[in-house]
C-alpha cells in the first residue's frame, strides 16, 4: 500500500490468522528508537530488583543492629534506583507515544489515499460513518497498544521471572508459600483476557454501527423531520445505543472480576507469606528483613498483573481493529484500473469520440440495468440521452466516466478501449457535471478551482463572466472569498449547478457529460443555467441527460433508452416523424420538461 501498483494481501483468514503482522511496516522506519526501548527493559528490570533488597539490606545490616553509620549512603543509593527508575520509564514511555503516533500518522495516510483509490461501487456498499471509524476509534486502538501494551506487557513477564529468581534466592520456602496462588490467579487471568477481548471486540463493532447510523440519520435529518420520524429514529438509536451500552457493561464486568480476583489473591498470598514469616522470624531461621523484602516482592509481582486487565484491554482493541483495518487495507475493487490487456479499436485519427459496443451492465447479478448498448458519437458532436426513470440513464454514463465497469462489451474513447485509459488522463479529458452539486467547506474559489493553484485568476475571472456567475455572485452580494458552508447549504440549487458548471470550463475537457445537471433549477437563475449549458457545450464532445426540452432538442442526436436498451436513436425531427417511443415522451409535456415519471 506505499503506492499505487504495490499489491495489497489478500483477504481471507489468513488476514485474521496473523492479524497484526502487517503493522510492522508502520514501525520498521522507527526500529532503532523501538531496539532502545526495548533495550531499556532489563535495565529498568534490574533497577526494580534491587531496591527491595537494599530494603533488605537497610533492616538487617542498619537498622536491627542499630548501626546508623552507612545508612544514609544506603539511603541514597535507594533513592537515586527510584529516580533512575522513573526517568527510564519516562523516556522509555516518550519514544514509544512518539513512534506509535508517527505510525498512526503513516497509518491513516496510506488508508486514506487507499480508500480515495475505490470505485463508486465501494462508498455505497460501505456506510461513511463505519469508514470514520476505521480512521479514528480503530487507528487511535493501535496506537495505544503500541504506546502502552506490547512492550509493558513483556516488561511485565521480565519483571514478575526476575522477582521469582529473586525470591527464590532469598529463600526459597517463603518464596514457595508466596507463589502458592500464582497457578489461580494464571488460570484466571487466561480465562478473563478471552472474556476481555471478546467484548471489545463487541464494543467496537457496536461503535462502528453507532457511527454509521449517525452519518446516515443526521446527513437525512430534513427528511425525518419532514416525514415526522423523529421518533422512530429515536428509538432506532436507542436500540443500537443499548447494544453498545451492554457491550461496555460486560467489559466494565469482566474488567471488575480480574481485578478483584488479582486483589483477593494477593491478599492471601501476603497473609501467608506474614503468617509463615512471622512464625519463623520468632523461631530466629529467618530475618526481618528478608520477610519485608519478600512482602515488597510479592507486591511487584502482583501490580503488574492487577493492571492487565486495561492491557488485556487494548491488546483486545487493538487486535479487533487491526482486523478490520486489515480486511480495509485488502480490499482490491479499485477506481479505473488500467487493464493492460486491452487493446487499441482503430487509430485514433479515424475514430469516433465515443462507441458503446455491445455494452452490457449489472449492479446485482442475474439483474440487467443495460444489455447490448451500441452508441457512437462523432467528435465536437453532441447526443441527448432521453428515457423514464430507471431506464438506465444514468448508470450508462457512469460507465463512461468509469465508476463502475460493463459486465459485458467495451467503450472507446477515440479509439482506445477506456480501460487502457489512466484515470488521470480520462478524467483530465472527460468531466462529469452530476445532478447533485457537491461544494465543499471553504471559499467559493476553493470550490471553483478544487485547489489547484495553477489557474490563474484571470481565467476564473473569465469564466465566471462568461456564465453570468459574477452576475449572481453581484446580486446576492458575495465575492470569491465568501465561505460556504457544508454541501453548499448557503447556496440556491441553481448557484450551486452555475458554480459546478463554472468548475467544469476551468478544467477545459474534451468530452462533456451532463447527468440532468439542469433538472433542479430555480426560475430566478434557469436563464443563466441553460446560457451555461449553451455555454459548455460548444465546440465540445457532449453526452447530455436531461428533462428539459430545449436541451434535448439542441442535440445533435437523440437516444432513448427503455429498460436498459437503446429503443431508438436520431434526431428530434427524424424521431417525431417515426412517432415512436420518443414522441409518446413528448405527449405529456410539462412546462417545457419531458414525460419521464
Amino acid at each position: 500500500m506505499s503506492g499505487a501498483g504495490t499489491p495489497l494481501a489478500a483477504a481471507g483468514p489468513e488476514a485474521r490468522r496473523v492479524p497484526v503482522s502487517w503493522l510492522w511496516r508502520y514501525l520498521r522506519p522507527f526500529q532503532w528508537v523501538l531496539f532502545a526501548a526495548v533495550m531499556s527493559v532489563p535495565l529498568i528490570t534490574l533497577v526494580s530488583l534491587l531496591q527491595p533488597y537494599l530494603l533488605k539490606v537497610g533492616i538487617d545490616e542498619y537498622i536491627a543492629p542499630k548501626k546508623l553509620e552507612g545508612l544514609h549512603w544506603l539511603a541514597l543509593l535507594l533513592v537515586l534506583l527510584v529516580l533512575g527508575e522513573y526517568l527510564l520509564r519516562y523516556l522509555q514511555f516518550v519514544a514509544l507515544h512518539w513512534v506509535g503516533h508517527h505510525a498512526s500518522h503513516e497509518l491513516r495516510k496510506e488508508l486514506y489515499q487507499h480508500v480515495l483509490r475505490m470505485r463508486a461501487s465501494f462508498f455505497e456498499r460501505e456506510p461513511v460513518g463505519r469508514l470514520m471509524s476505521r480512521f479514528t476509534s480503530d487507528c487511535e486502538a493501535i496506537t495505544e497498544a503500541l504506546v502502552a501494551g506490547v512492550l509493558n506487557i513483556i516488561a511485565d513477564l521480565l519483571l514478575a521471572v526476575g522477582i521469582v529468581i529473586a525470591m527464590f534466592l532469598l529463600d526459597a520456602q517463603l518464596a514457595l508459600i508466596a507463589l502458592a496462588t500464582a497457578p489461580l490467579l494464571f488460570l484466571a487471568t487466561e480465562l478473563f483476557r478471552k472474556l476481555l477481548q471478546a467484548a471489545y471486540r463487541e464494543a467496537q463493532k457496536r461503535n462502528g454501527l453507532i457511527h454509521a447510523f449517525l452519518q446516515e440519520q443526521l446527513s437525512g435529518i430534513k427528511v425525518i423531520q419532514v416525514f415526522r420520524r423523529e421518533q422512530t429514529s429515536a428509538q432506532e438509536f436507542q436500540e443500537l445505543n443499548q447494544r453498545h451500552q451492554d457491550a461496555q457493561g460486560r467489559i466494565v464486568r469482566w474488567d471488575v472480576l480480574l481485578f478483584s480476583s488479582v486483589e483477593a489473591l494477593a491478599s492471601i498470598a501476603v497473609a501467608g507469606l506474614i503468617w509463615w514469616g512471622g512464625r519463623r522470624i520468632f523461631a530466629e531461621t529467618l530475618s526481618f528483613g528478608v520477610l519485608a523484602a519478600m512482602v515488597e516482592y510479592l507486591n511487584r509481582f502482583y501490580t503488574p498483573i492487577r493492571d492487565l486487565s486495561s492491557k488485556f484491554g487494548l491488546m483486545g482493541q487493538a487486535v479487533a481493529a487491526s482486523e478490520r483495518l486489515s480486511d480495509l487495507r485488502a480490499r482490491s475493487d479499485f477506481d479505473a484500473v488500467v487493464r493492460t490487456e486491452t487493446s487499441e479499436a482503430r487509430p485514433a485519427g479515424d475514430a469516433p469520440a465515443l462507441e458503446f459496443k455491445q455494452v452490457s451492465f449489472e449492479y446485482v447479478p442475474g439483474q440487467p440495468v443495460l444489455r447490448d448498448i451500441n452508441l457512437r458519437l462523432e467528435r465536437g458532436q453532441s447526443l441527448a440521452i432521453v428515457g423514464r426513470t430507471g431506464s438506465g440513464k444514468t448508470s450508462l454514463v457512469r460507465l463512461l466516466t468509469r465508476l463502475y465497469e460493463p459486465c459485458a462489451g467495451g467503450i472507446a474513447f477515440h479509439g482506445r478501449d477506456l480501460r487502457a485509459i489512466t484515470r488521470e488522463e480520462l478524467r483530465t479529458r472527460m468531466t462529469l457535471v452530476p445532478q447533485e452539486v457537491y461544494l465543499f467547506r471553504g471559499t467559493l474559489l476553493d470550490n471553483l478551482t478544487l485547489w489547484n493553484q495553477a489557474i490563474s485568476p484571470e481565467r476564473i475571472q473569465q469564466v465566471a463572466s462568461r456564465l453570468g456567475l459574477d452576475e449572481v455572485l453581484k446580486r446576492r452580494g458575495s465575492t470569491l472569498d465568501s465561505q460556504v458552508d457544508e454541501r453548499g447549504a448557503n447556496f440556491s440549487a441553481g448557484e450551486r449547478q452555475l458554480i459546478a458548471f463554472a468548475r467544469t470550463l476551468l478544467c477545459d475537457p474534451e468530452v462533456l457529460v451532463l447527468d440532468e445537471a439542469t433538472a433542479n433549477v430555480d426560475p430566478e437563475t434557469e436563464r443563466l443555467v441553460e446560457a451555461g449549458v449553451r455555454q459548455m457545450m460548444q465546440g465540445r464532445t457532449s453526452i447530455v441527460i436531461a428533462h428539459r426540452l430545449s436541451t434535448v432538442e439542441r442535440a445533435d442526436a437523440i437516444a432513448v433508452l427503455d429498460q436498459g436498451v437503446v429503443a431508438e436513436m436520431g434526431t428530434h425531427a427524424e424521431l417525431l416523424r417515426r412517432n415512436g417511443p420518443y414522441a409518446a415522451l413528448l405527449k405529456v409535456d410539462r412546462g417545457g420538461k419531458l414525460d419521464l415519471d
